[in-house]
C-alpha cells in the first residue's frame, strides 16, 4: 500500500514538474514579447524563477525515488560488486544525511512549535523569535516568501 501512495505521489510530483516547466517556458517566451514591445512585466520574471525552482525541487524528488539520477560510475564500475554495493550503499546515507539535514534547517527556519506557542499571531511570533520569515513578501508578486519556500521541506 505505502508502495502504491509513493508511485502516486512521484507520479503527481512528474506531472506538476511537466506543467511548470511549460508554465516557465510560456513566462519566458511572453516576457520576451513585452520586451520586445518595450513595456516589460517585471514580476513575470520572479513567478518563472520561482515555478523552475518549484519545479526542480519535484522532479528531483521524483528521480530520488526511482532511482533515475545522473551519476559517473567509472571508477564504481571497475569495483568488484560487493565494493559497488557498498559505495551505492555510501549514497544512499549521505543523500539521506543531505535531506536530514534540510529538514532540521527548515524545521529551525519555519519554527512551527514558536509559530503555534504565538496563537499564530506573526506580530508575537516576530518578537519573541525575530524570525521574519512569514512577514517578508516577495519583490515584485507581493505574496509572503515562505509560501514559494515551502517547497524545501
Amino acid at each position: 500500500m505505502l508502495s502504491r501512495l509513493s508511485d502516486q505521489l512521484a507520479r503527481g510530483e512528474e506531472i506538476a514538474a511537466a506543467a511548470l516547466a511549460a508554465a516557465v517556458t510560456l513566462l519566458i517566451l511572453v516576457n520576451v514579447a513585452f520586451r520586445a514591445a518595450g513595456s516589460p512585466l517585471y514580476w513575470i520574471s520572479e513567478l518563472a524563477i520561482y515555478a523552475m525552482i518549484w519545479m526542480t525541487f519535484l522532479i528531483a524528488s521524483a528521480v530520488l525515488k526511482r532511482r533515475q539520477g545522473i551519476a559517473v560510475t567509472l571508477v564504481v564500475d571497475l569495483l568488484p560488486s560487493s565494493f559497488q554495493r557498498l559505495v551505492g550503499l555510501g549514497v544512499d546515507l549521505m543523500v539521506a544525511g543531505f535531506a536530514l539535514a534540510l529538514l532540521w534547517l527548515c524545521w529551525r527556519w519555519y519554527q512551527p512549535l514558536a509559530l503555534w506557542q504565538a496563537g499564530f499571531d506573526i506580530q508575537t511570533f516576530q518578537g519573541e523569535t525575530f524570525n521574519f520569515i512569514y512577514a517578508e513578501n516577495t519583490s515584485t508578486l507581493g505574496i509572503k516568501k515562505f509560501w514559494a519556500w515551502l517547497i524545501l521541506p
